[in-house]
């Protein structure tokens, strides 16, 4: 019973949304024909003003007489062909308020299948498809009976960040971190979601994260950013500054995260710094330097 419910206020819905734009034509073409012999007529009116008062001579008064009640006849005319079109979009109006529903009606009882009953729980978990929230579903029962597969939980960890998750990305690449050790990739991902849950402050956990990854890639650019961005989030613009340089200067000419950084650069009260060469010049281990950080981020 829900469903037909459903379907007539969808119905209802549609067949509105269809015949307000029939409503406000007719209204419309009223309003303008109205207005149209309004604006006549008192031209009229303005023209036996203006012979009385002398200010146009009868021949020109005769002429502008003869133009503008041509015009209000002309006026007068249009109005018929817009009272048919107003006749037949009635006959419009009505043929959608009562065939609308039909067909819509007929072709759910030819095509649909209001009976069909839902897949249950297991054959979804059986056959996602590209079903996220299943897939996750699925990942977290492996898990659950699994908890020490460090595999799992690093693939996990950035869906649920994805899925706005963060508390339960903060355990998958702790797990992941855990059980498979300590990389970059995973370092960057805990860092960041941490960063989540702090609304984009550089707290002393993500300074933790951070300054791990410089251990294993010193001259990691996305590591350095956001060392420097606690710096200036602490209140030290000078040091803050000087690692906002130091980055741009080390910074392929075309990076990404350059104009970033710069920005910073002025907002610690410096001038914008330029790369120390250009991708072309510098050597192939500095210009392969790994992703920075975007202006999202």
């Amino acid at each position: 019973m829900t469903i037909w419910i459903l379907f007539a206020v969808m119905t209802t819905a549609a067949t509105a949304i269809l015949l307000h734009p029939l409503s406000r034509g007719r209204r419309k073409t009223a309003s303008t024909e109205a207005d149209a012999g309004g604006v006549y007529r008192d031209q009229l009116f303005e023209l036996d003003e203006d012979v009385a008062s002398g200010r146009i001579s009868p021949d020109e008064y005769e002429l502008a007489r003869a133009e503008t009640a041509r015009r209000l006849f002309k006026a007068a005319d249009d109005r018929q062909p817009a009272q048919i079109a107003q006749r037949s979009g009635r006959w419009l109006k009505h043929a959608i308020a009562v065939f609308l529903p039909l067909l819509s009606i007929a072709l759910y009882v030819s095509l649909g299948s209001p009976d069909l009953p839902s897949r249950p729980l297991a054959i979804r978990l059986a056959e996602p498809g590209e079903d996220l929230a299943i897939l996750v579903k699925k990942m977290e029962d492996h898990l659950a009976g699994q908890p020490e597969d460090g595999r799992g939980w690093d693939v996990i960890a950035p869906v649920y960040l994805k899925m706005g998750r963060v508390d339960d990305a903060v355990k998958a690449y702790r797990a992941a971190l855990r059980l498979d050790g300590t990389n970059v990739s995973r370092l960057e991902g805990l860092s960041e979601t941490l960063m989540a849950t702090s609304n984009g402050l550089v707290t002393a956990d993500v300074l933790d994260e951070l300054k791990q990854i410089l251990s294993l890639e010193p001259n990691n650019p996305r590591a350095r950013f956001y060392v420097a961005l606690s710096l200036e989030q602490a209140g030290q613009p000078d040091q803050a500054r000087t690692a906002f340089e130091d980055l741009a200067r080390q910074s392929p000419a075309d990076a990404p995260w350059l104009p970033l950084v710069n920005e910073h650069i002025a907002r610690n009260g410096g001038a914008a710094v330029a790369p120390a060469a250009e991708p072309e010049a510098r050597p192939a281990a500095q210009s392969s330097a790994p992703g920075g950080p975007t202006a999202e981020d």
